[in-house]
């Protein structure tokens, strides 16, 4: 064993240093340095590790980085012969493992049960050479002991979380009844006078702040409460994929629902129909978060799904966004023009709403008047004059754009055509001289010329007023902290870039997964795009009776990369990979 500590020791800071020295990790100047520094009261409460790691000390092993957090687990483990654990709270269940011993006993020997099995109970602690905590834990949960060794940092924080999390739910519950408000299959308990939990239930309100810095914490988009028969799951999404966070009991998961309805000031007593509502928050940094709320009756209760949306939406580039290059200059060039229609169409999640917010706040000037009307206001933006639909007063898109063309408007924002009448008055907006921004539902650009047709715009308006589309999806990104070269066949690759002959390229990445991307392989997301210009040849292709056939060949010629040969692109340039390229984008026209 090393000098670090003998057995049933705790950890010394002096020990650490010495050693640190000794493996060639830490300079002895940085080492008298960091010895001889009047630390504060709180660095004196710090574990020795957590101190260390706090000081941004070189790393003579790694030459430029320094000694964090993790680089000194990973050390301390090798030299306890234990494996290092790296604290995931998604993949955690906190009822099972808070369960095992109270928060007094893992306060005290500074240890976090973070998985449990029928047979064994994986703790992690903090003092890597106290053992003798371990019979009486064996002997109370009744399994064998495996001790991990984690970041103290990581444990500390998580220690709290947890236990705070478990106590609010377990006091919330209030016992063994659970809600059947809105349950198709409720059971009532004869004798049970359990109470469900109000919204405004301290232990609820405790649990809602918490899912709401957690998944600020966590990346995640959106927040997702589903009731089931006997508990309500938590889900939250991140990058695109859904990931189990938690089960609350029934009546807590009704009553935590209930608290986001209050706070969004929708109404708590009607649980039959759906409502919309709205949040602003405030992160741990201060910056502001907005929130969409939507509620669905379901046979088990109301679903809740919360969308998040990212406060510095507004400042990111189109770089940023994985809009460059030539995609770039087509898009700019559109939102140039002084009058017309600028179409952006996908699914839902596909990023519209982050692409026109971000193209307006860099045409918003002080010069130009930019007016909107959205149902709802995904975002408030000081530059934006923002309208909300009010379909109760009569207040819809097309009422809207038509009160917005007697305001003096530069730039108008349509959150969505839907149907003929704003079609026609987002014509009506672009022939008298405006620049009209809006999005629609299809599969790519050229089939958004086809539901102009459907919904009845005559060929002539679409060529006198449309500029052109831009079709789009997100993709993960690679983690770049731990992509590796992979291959590929040519028979994959001509399946990605159909009907191009692009030729394989020399290098590609494959997902291989870390602690920084949760071993998924992918951290973030960017967009593909497919822009559609409406040329002149191009017009001459749309009439009564268009073939969207022959209006995508021409789009082609004419410079159009479809979204899989704009994720081609993506892969060969190492950002992402071909399977998910091709889980997002739809196929050439002919296989569909």
């Amino acid at each position: 064993m090393a000098s670090v500590a003998t057995a049933q020791h705790s950890l010394d800071l002096r020990r650490l240093v010495d050693d640190l020295v000794k493996d060639d990790r830490l300079g002895q100047e940085d080492a008298n340095r960091l010895l001889g520094a009047v630390r504060t009261r709180e660095q004196a409460m710090m574990h020795p590790l957590a101190y260390i790691a706090s000081q941004g000390l070189e790393d003579l092993a790694r030459p430029g980085k320094v000694l964090d957090g993790d680089t000194l687990t990973a050390w301390l483990a090798d030299k306890a012969e234990l494996p290092v654990y790296h604290i995931d709270p998604l993949k955690i269940d906190v009822p099972k493992v808070t369960d095992v011993m109270s928060y007094a006993f893992a306060k005290r020997h500074g240890i976090l049960c973070v998985e449990v099995t029928q047979e064994t109970v994986v703790v992690a602690c903090t003092q890597p050479f106290i053992t003798g905590w371990e019979p009486q834990l064996e002997h109370v949960a009744r399994r064998s002991v495996k001790r991990v060794f984690a970041n103290p940092a990581d444990i500390d924080r998580h220690l709290v979380e947890f236990y705070t999390l478990a106590r609010s739910v377990n006091r919330a519950s209030g016992g063994p009844g659970a809600s059947g408000a809105g349950n198709f299959e409720q059971l009532v308990d004869l004798g049970s006078f359990s109470e469900d939990p109000e919204a405004n239930d301290q232990h609820v309100v405790k649990i809602v702040d918490w899912l709401l810095q957690y998944a600020y914490d966590q990346r995640a988009s959106d927040i997702h409460i589903e009731p089931r028969r006997e508990v309500g799951r938590v889900r939250f999404r991140i990058d695109g994929v859904l990931h189990p966070v938690y089960e609350l009991p029934a009546n807590v998961a009704n009553a935590v629902t209930s608290r986001f309805k209050v706070l969004a000031r929708m109404n708590i007593a009607e649980k039959r129909k759906p409502q919309d509502g709205r949040i602003k928050t405030r992160r741990s940094d201060d910056s502001e978060v907005e929130l969409r709320l939507s509620t669905l009756p379901t046979a088990f209760g109301e679903k809740l799904v919360l969308r998040i949306f990212d406060p510095d939406v507004l400042l990111r580039s189109f770089a940023d966004l994985g809009l460059v290059g030539e995609d770039y200059e087509r898009w700019r060039g559109m939102l140039e023009r002084p009058n017309g229609i600028v179409l952006v169409t996908g699914p839902t999640g596909s990023g519209k709403t982050t692409t026109l917010y971000s193209s307006l706040r860099q045409i918003a000037t002080e010069e130009v008047n930019v007016s909107t009307i959205e149902d709802p206001i995904e975002m408030v933006e000081e530059h934006f004059n923002q309208t909300q639909v009010h379909h109760k007063i009569g207040l819809d898109f097309a009422a809207g754009i038509r009160t917005l063309m007697r305001q003096d408007p530069d730039i108008i924002m349509v959150g969505e055509i839907r149907d003929l009448e704003t079609a026609q008055m987002a014509v009506q907006a672009a022939l008298t001289g405006h620049l009209v921004l809006s999005t629609v539902h299809t599969n790519d650009a050229p089939a958004t010329v086809a539901r102009l047709l459907d919904l009845g715009i005559p060929p002539y308006l679409i060529n006198a007023t449309l500029l052109g589309v831009m079709a789009q999806r997100l993709v993960r990104t690679l983690c770049p902290h731990c992509k590796e070269e992979g291959e590929i066949s040519s028979e994959d690759w001509q399946q990605l870039v159909t009907p191009w002959k692009v030729s394989v390229p020399q290098r590609i990445y494959r997902p291989v997964g870390c602690l920084e991307c949760r071993n998924t392989g992918y951290l973030g997301r960017q967009g593909l795009y497919e822009i559609l210009l409406l040329s002149e040849s191009v017009k001459d292709r749309i009439g009564t009776e268009t073939s969207l056939g022959e209006l995508r060949k021409q789009a082609m010629r004419e410079g159009m990369r479809t979204l899989r040969l704009s994720g081609a692109q993506k892969v060969a340039a190492g950002l992402t990979t071909v399977e998910e390229v091709m889980r997002v984008a739809p196929p050439p026209e002919k296989e569909r």
